[in-house]
């Protein structure tokens, strides 16, 4: 007995883009209080200048069908032809159902199945993999990829070591068919080893069973020695496997996690001044999962890239995951 074989002839690439930004837009100022800090301090030790935080009646599902019609419209596609939602985010208020099937639901995308994926910073190119992967076996044809977190509501303010990182939005792709690749092969690993460093303290059992919040919690120097110590070489096999030279990219785009971080990898690399390094988290704060799509639309909304050039994206964080890959801009 012989089952059919997919068609290993399709090409897949990001077709379309959108996101949302929460309204309200929290400096600084407004933090430091609580922490014993300075503006000074925070921006000298993450870059960060400002953040957005959603409102009260926002969350995961309603950022992220923003982002998701956003990017609908972005690449002329409608939701009913969207096969696969698949959402990034570990913020989402329900253990289940997932964002995934809320936003599918939101869209109008009746035709699609939808799950989480639940990597963290590294989700949004975990959720790419997965996307492209289904294109390219034929299992689906056109994939909605959202980032979404809301991490205002698991950030404990009176922590002087996060209280000021975090912060709330969401991003999306649609990944479809394309003439030629337009999503290299994914580097991707993980270490749970390590699953202490980045947290949600308690767990969700014992905080509902006691009452009290599940909070993040993070050893941030831990974090930082990990990320600019390993994500460097990630990056270079994420180049090697694309089959281009770190010259050749547009614009590098890592999750936005502290701007010492992205300035480390971008010497490690030993980037032209040609290639475009975004810097989103100056304005937008550390948006987990979110981050990546976000950046990529502020470098190109300023006309800092143009579609279809390459650009280097890598997420990592908690567990210690982490993941990327080169694709071209939509």
């Amino acid at each position: 007995m012989t089952l059919n074989t997919p068609d290993t002839n399709t090409h897949s690439g990001l077709l379309g883009l959108g996101v949302y930004r929460p309204a309200r837009i929290v400096r600084n100022d407004e933090l430091v209080e609580r922490i014993d800090s300075s503006d000074e301090w925070i921006r000298e030790r993450s870059g960060i200048i400002e953040r957005r935080f959603a409102g009260a009646d926002e969350d995961v599902a309603s950022m992220g069908t923003i982002a998701a019609r956003n990017a609908l419209a972005d690449a002329g596609i409608d939701a009913v032809d969207i096969d696969t939602v698949i959402v990034a985010t570990f913020t989402h208020k329900y253990q289940t159902p997932s964002a995934s099937a809320e936003i599918a639901a939101n869209i109008g995308a009746v035709n699609a199945s939808a799950f989480d994926v639940g990597a963290a910073c590294a989700g949004f190119c975990y959720a790419i993999s997965v996307a492209d992967a289904l294109v390219r076996s034929g299992d689906a044809r056109n994939v909605l990829v959202v980032g979404s977190e809301k991490l205002s509501d698991v950030v404990n303010f009176d922590d002087r070591g996060t209280a000021f990182i975090f912060a709330d939005g969401a991003g999306a792709v649609v990944v479809g068919p394309t003439p030629e690749q337009g999503i290299s092969p994914t580097v991707w690993g993980a270490d749970g080893s390590s699953r202490e460093v980045i947290i949600m303290s308690p767990d969700t059992v014992t905080a509902g069973r006691e009452g009290v919040p599940s909070l993040l919690t993070m050893e941030g120097q831990r974090v930082f020695r990990w990320a600019v110590g390993s994500m460097g070489d990630v990056c270079k096999e994420i180049l090697d496997k694309s089959g281009l030279q770190a010259g050749e990219l547009a614009a590098f785009v890592p999750h936005q996690a502290n701007i010492r971080i992205t300035d480390a990898l971008v010497k490690k690399l030993d980037l032209e001044d040609s290639v475009v390094i975004a810097r989103d988290i100056q304005h937008a704060g550390n948006t987990s999962s979110a981050s990546i799509p976000l950046a990529l639309h502020a470098l190109r909304e300023s006309g800092q890239v143009t579609k279809g050039q390459p650009f280097l994206m890598v997420g990592f964080g908690a567990g210690l995951a982490f993941a990327g890959q080169v694709a071209l801009v939509p």
